[in-house]
């Protein structure tokens, strides 16, 4: 079954803005929720204080006024009967005419329940209202004069605004007269109150709403300064990769010529020098059986022992460019035959040392290491002026390690960039490409190259492959 891929395919500069942004957009979503229920807490207590406050000064606005009243019949009670007639009704016409403000008013009702003063609304007068209620069902008529009977108290319900007809929040004051048995108070409409309490909470949602803005705009500022600067840094880094790009493509180039001038080199003064023999053999030993010369056989010889040097150095050069042993037998297998070759070719004295992988190295690994060996023997024999060569191929627990030193000379003094001989900069290049490590240890008393790939480069032995590591 074909695997469907993905129809969205993110690049690296994109996973690396959406990586660095979305902790900021989380932490300021976080933050501007915090600030925004922490400041609507804020303002709700405070509006609550400030209504509080209001209606406390109402009031006492209020006791006030029934305080004022009280004084103005004091007299006429302290000295009236409970029966007297005339009394209360010159009390009533006194308090009809207390009058204040727009809507304040004076009222009075028995403890029956009949209305005795309603100046402001004068349908009221002498009616029963026992069982009186408002729009929410509060009791008005009962609750007035229950809280008389007690001594006086607060009362609120919802009533008709004298001044403009319709029903609004009334506070009223309330007190007995309990040898007339009366219920005398006055109230407030706190719907002015109310206004004021929905003003100030719709300047909160404004100022919270003003503060959700600015949070909205610092969060987008911020977005925008990390997209422009992931934007500035990937174009930099798309220049820095495209130039390192470049770089590495003509150094494929310079390698490439390198190795078709030294191939070239060696046909050309050692295969071609040898064919030339052999024909210039082969002709003679021609010459020769014309002439019936029983020294023919010698030039056929010595054209013969030409040829054989020239198979021998065709596959030397064939060995260098890829040597078969590597894909038959495996990289132990090949690194001998490369230290025995080099041994005899230079007669420098070569230990090689490997031990049997549990797990077996994949291709890539293999080709690396064995170039990386094949790099390094020829620097020795160039640069190292060394009387000793030790190559060590180990497995362990974290990948495959391949050693190299020599007691030579050691190398040039190395930049703070890196290997800087064309050689040294393919080792690093090759095991860069595995995600392995290079370390070069270089002093007057010899050089140490130490090459490691890691464990993912080990293939199970269960795997079927046809070479050992």
């Amino acid at each position: 079954m074909r695997k469907r891929s993905s129809p969205i395919r993110l690049s690296y500069g994109q996973k690396l803005f959406f990586l660095a942004t979305l902790p900021l957009v989380v932490a300021a979503t976080i933050i501007g929720w915090v600030v925004l229920d922490q400041s609507r807490e804020l303002a709700e207590r405070e509006i609550a204080a400030l209504e509080t406050q209001l209606l406390a000064a109402k009031k006492e606005e209020l006791k006030n006024y029934l305080s004022i009243a009280r004084t103005g019949f004091v007299n006429i009670y302290g000295r009236a009967a409970p029966d007297d007639a005339v009394a209360k009704e010159e009390v009533r016409q006194l308090l009809s005419a207390m009058l204040y403000g727009q809507d304040g008013y004076f009222f009075v009702f028995d403890y029956d329940g009949t209305n005795l003063v309603a100046p402001r609304q004068t349908f009221l007068i002498d009616k029963d209202w026992s069982g009186l209620t408002d729009i929410n069902d509060v009791p008005i008529t009962d609750q007035l004069i229950d809280i008389a009977r007690s001594g006086g108290g607060y009362h609120s319900f919802e009533w008709t605004k004298p001044s403009t007809g319709k029903k609004a929040p009334f506070i009223t004051y309330v007190a007995g007269l309990q040898d007339w048995r009366w219920a005398v108070g006055t109230g407030i409409f706190v719907d002015d109150v109310q206004a004021t309490v929905a003003a100030a909470r719709a300047d909160v949602e404004r100022r919270i709403d003003r503060t959700f803005v600015y949070i909205v705009a610092i969060t987008l500022g911020a977005l925008m300064v990390v997209f422009v600067s992931g934007l500035v840094l990937n174009i930099r880094e798309r220049r820095l990769a495209d130039a390192k790009l470049k770089q590495l493509t003509e150094r494929i180039f310079d390698t490439q010529e390198e190795e078709r001038g030294r191939v070239a080199r060696e046909l050309h003064d050692g295969i071609s020098q040898i064919l030339v023999g052999i024909r210039y053999s082969l002709e003679l030993a021609k010459r020769r059986f014309a002439k019936g010369d029983t020294g023919a056989g010698d030039s056929l010889n010595r054209g013969i022992e030409s040829l054989n040097e020239a198979i021998g150095e065709v596959r030397r050069i064939s060995r260098d460019l890829r040597p078969g042993v590597l894909d038959d037998l495996g990289l132990g297998p090949a690194l001998k035959s490369l230290t025995d070759e080099f041994s005899d070719r230079t007669g420098l004295a070569t230990d090689f040392e490997t031990v049997v992988f549990r797990n077996r190295l994949d291709q890539d690994a293999k080709i690396a290491l064995y170039r990386i060996a094949q790099e390094a023997l020829t620097n020795i024999e160039r640069h190292a002026d060394a009387t000793r060569v030790r190559m060590d191929l180990k497995g362990h627990r974290n990948g495959a390690t391949l050693r190299i030193s020599d007691n030579g000379r050691g190398l040039p003094q190395q930049n703070d960039d890196g290997p800087s001989g064309l050689g040294l900069r393919n080792m690093a290049e090759r095991i860069e490409q595995l995600d392995g490590t290079l370390r070069i240890l270089s002093s007057k008393s010899g050089t140490v190259i130490e090459a490691q790939v890691p464990l993912t480069h080990l293939l199970p032995p269960e795997t079927p492959t046809k070479a050992s590591a």
